[in-house]
């Protein structure tokens, strides 16, 4: 395996098809730093046959907020068929620190969800939404939860103790319930 542990990296986007006769890709970003992560030089790693390839971006530009980029190496529309689908990663270090009271989506996957009063709602399963408008998904081991991620309801969030801690009005979490039974008769 060439680069850093795959499974250490984080999601920054998926390939999502070829984009002309000479390389380039579109790439559906999974990033609120999309034009940090998607620059020219930049290294990005790929798994499209199983094992870890280095990327370098040659050149970039952005069209209706999806990076669409050409890797050095990757000069035909057939090379750009073989990355298709791919999850596009990096090392975590690479990524920068943010200011204090963000966080990484990845940080926050896997926290346990608790109550102000100590009752247990569940685990981080995902971080849904974009800009200022994102949500905790959390799995409560029957159905998932929607939590609004902003400070008046998430009132302590420590990804190093793997906890946050919510204050929700009444009826929140049982109005933003949903059973993954749905479709199920």
């Amino acid at each position: 395996m060439a680069g850093p542990d795959w499974d250490a990296m984080i999601s920054v986007g998926r390939i999502a098809r070829p984009h002309g006769n000479a390389g380039r890709v579109v790439i559906d970003p999974d990033t609120d730093f999309a034009e940090d992560r998607f620059r020219v030089g930049n290294a990005v790693y790929v798994r499209p046959g199983g094992d870890v390839e280095r990327l370098v971006l040659r050149d970039v530009r952005f069209h209706r907020g999806r990076p669409i980029v050409g890797f050095h190496g990757v000069s035909t529309m057939s090379g750009a068929e073989a990355l298709a689908s791919a999850d596009v990663r990096m090392p975590a270090e690479s990524l920068g620190r943010l200011p204090a009271g963000t966080f990484y989506h990845h940080e926050l996957i896997g926290c346990r969800v608790e109550t102000v009063a100590g009752r247990t709602v569940g685990v981080v399963a995902s971080v849904e939404g974009g800009g200022e408008a994102h949500r905790l998904v959390v799995d409560d081991g029957s159905a998932e939860v929607q939590v609004p991620l902003t400070a008046p309801i998430c009132v302590r969030v420590d990804p190093r103790e793997r906890v946050i801690v919510v204050d929700p009005p009444e009826g929140l979490l049982e109005l933003n319930r949903s059973s993954r039974a749905r479709g199920a008769t």
